[in-house]
C-alpha cells in the first residue's frame, strides 16, 4: 500500500515538473525533484526498499539520509536499546547510521545474546545461546556437552548424551519495544558433523523422545503465561519450537520474562538432542525470515500444541525458591 501511495506520488511530482517546464526545456527526471520532496515520498517505504531507491541518483541518496524519514523507522524507545546495547555511539550519529548499528547482531551478558533490528520491519530480535540458559546437568560431561559448531550463531551448541531429567530454563529483562513477541527454541535431534565436505548425522544417542512430548512454558512479569508441548522427531534438522507469545503495553520500563523446557518423566531416559538457543522476535515477522537469519539450510519451524492465558496461580517471579516447577508439572513428563 505505501509503496503504491509512493510510485503515484513519483508520478504527480513528476508530471507538475512537466507542466510548468517550457516546451524549450529538456524533459525532467528523477534527478529534478527537490530532496524535500524525495524524503517525503520514500518515508512510506521498508528500509530496503529506501536503501535501493539511494542508489538512484544525488537527489534520492540525499533523501534516504534524512533524520525524519529513519526516526519513524525506529523503535519508539530506540534510545534506549542504544544506551543498552551500543556501548559508544557519537553525538551527532544520524538516525539511518542508528538504525544500521542497531540492525548488527549486538551482543549482551558476555556473549550469551544477540540483538538486533529486523531490518524489514525495525522490530527487535533477541537470541539467547545455550550458555545463557540453566541446563540442569550441564556440568557433568556424563549428560551434556558444548560442542563448536559452525551451524549456530554463537558458534557453540549444548549437546545431550543422555539423561533422566530433561530441565532447562532461561531468564530476560529487557526494554522490548511495544508489540507481540513470539518465542521459540531451537532444537535438533542428532549431531551434525561434515565429511568429505558433506553434511552427515550422527543419530545413535537419540532415543526417549517418542515417549512423552516435551513440555515449554512461558511466563511474563505482568501476568502473562503460555504453554505448549511438542513431540520431537525427525533427526537432522534444525526446527524451531514455538513455545508461545507475549505482548508488551510500554516501552517505559522492561519486560521481564522466564521460559522452560521439560521432560521429566524418569521412568526412562532420552539422548540425542541439540540445544542451539531461544529465539525471541515480533510476531510479525515472517519465521523464514528468522530462520534465514540462524543460518542452517535444512531449519523449518514447528508448531506445538499451544495454550495462552493471563494469569496462573504459582507465579515464578515470586520470592519463593520454587522456580516453577512444582505440582503443575506432576501432570506432564
Amino acid at each position: 500500500m505505501g509503496a503504491n501511495f509512493s510510485a503515484l506520488f513519483i508520478i504527480d511530482c513528476l508530471s507538475s515538473v512537466s507542466s510548468s517546464s517550457s516546451s524549450s526545456s529538456p524533459s525532467p527526471s528523477l534527478g529534478d525533484l527537490p530532496e524535500s520532496c524525495v524524503a517525503s515520498i520514500i518515508g512510506y517505504l521498508d528500509p530496503p526498499d529506501i536503501c535501493k531507491l539511494a542508489k538512484l541518483n544525488r537527489a534520492f541518496r540525499g533523501a534516504s539520509r534524512a533524520d525524519f524519514v529513519w526516526e519513524s523507522k525506529l523503535p519508539p524507545n530506540y534510545q534506549v536499546l542504544v544506551d543498552k546495547i551500543i556501548p559508544s555511539v557519537p553525538e551527532n550519529l544520524g538516525k539511518r547510521d542508528i538504525y544500521s548499528r542497531l540492525c548488527r547482531a549486538n551482543t549482551l551478558d558476555g556473549g550469551t545474546k544477540k540483538v538486533w533490528l529486523d531490518k524489514s520491519t525495525g522490530g527487535v530480535c533477541m537470541a539467547i545461546s545455550s550458555k545463557g540458559l540453566h541446563i540442569t546437568g550441564i556440568d557433568d560431561r556424563r549428560y551434556w556437552n558444548h560442542i563448536p559448531t559452525d551451524e549456530s550463531r554463537f558458534c557453540s551448541i549444548a549437546y545431550l548424551q543422555q539423561i533422566w531429567w530433561l530441565e532447562v530454563d532461561g531468564e530476560v529483562e529487557f526494554p522490548f519495544p511495544p508489540g507481540s513477541y513470539s518465542v521459540f527454541f531451537r532444537l535438533q535431534l542428532g549431531l551434525a558433523s561434515k565429511r568429505f565436505g558433506r553434511r552427515i548425522i550422527n543419530s545413535e544417542n537419540i532415543h526417549g523422545w517418542d515417549i512423552k512430548p516435551v513440555r515449554f512454558q512461558l511466563w511474563a512479569s505482568d501476568g502473562q503465561y503460555a504453554t505448549s508441548q511438542c513431540t520431537l522427531n525427525e533427526p537432522g534438522k534444525w526446527f524451531h519450537y514455538h513455545m508461545g507469545d507475549f505482548n508488551v503495553e510500554s516501552s517505559n520500563s522492561s519486560t521481564k520474562i522466564k521460559l522452560s523446557m521439560t521432560q521429566i518423566d524418569c521412568t526412562h531416559t532420552k539422548g540425542g538432542l541439540c540445544l542451539d538457543s531461544v529465539a525471541i522476535y515480533p510476531s510479525r515477522v515472517p519465521v523464514v525470515s528468522v530462520i534465514a537469519i540462524f543460518g542452517a539450510a535444512t531449519a523449518t519451524s514447528r508448531s506445538c500444541n499451544l495454550v495462552r492465558y493471563i494469569g496462573r496461580p504459582q507465579d515464578p517471579f515470586s520470592n519463593s525458591t520454587d522456580r516453577g516447577h512444582g505440582n503443575h508439572f506432576k501432570d506432564v513428563g
